[in-house]
């Protein structure tokens, strides 16, 4: 299984951008986004179960960011809005197999089998 994210980059605040994570060799149920600032913890930001059929979001993102889902094109899409300093991180897509993750209304990255390489979003 290979994820990989692109669309990082850097940004004013209130500002936009728009995540992607491209998948291969992956069949599963449940996807989604962590973050991760250095020297934290990991933060889950959103899942999405197949088909995008339910998706939750960590409190400090509800309102601003969107979680969704191109089965066709294997790609997992996040879109950040009105981004401030405090959403600065390293950005990864996971995945899993079983839709478990994805039945937790709150994000947590450590469920995830699989994760990308993560890309960098700085908001100033």
């Amino acid at each position: 299984v290979q994820l990989v994210e692109s669309g990082g980059g850097s940004v004013q605040a209130g500002g936009s951008l728009r995540l992607s994570c491209v998948t291969s060799g992956y069949s599963g149920d449940c996807m989604g986004w962590f973050r991760q600032v250095s020297g934290q913890d990991r933060e889950g930001v959103a899942t999405i179960s197949e088909y995008g059929h339910r998706s939750y979001y960590a409190d400090s993102v509800k309102g601003r960011y969107t979680v969704s889902l191109d089965n066709a094109k294997k790609t997992l899409y996040l879109q950040m809005n009105n981004l401030t300093a405090d959403d600065t991180a390293v950005y990864y897509c996971a995945a899993h197999q079983s839709p478990g993750p994805c039945l937790v209304p709150t994000p947590r990255p450590e469920l995830f089998k699989y994760r990308g390489q993560g890309t960098q979003v700085t908001v100033s």
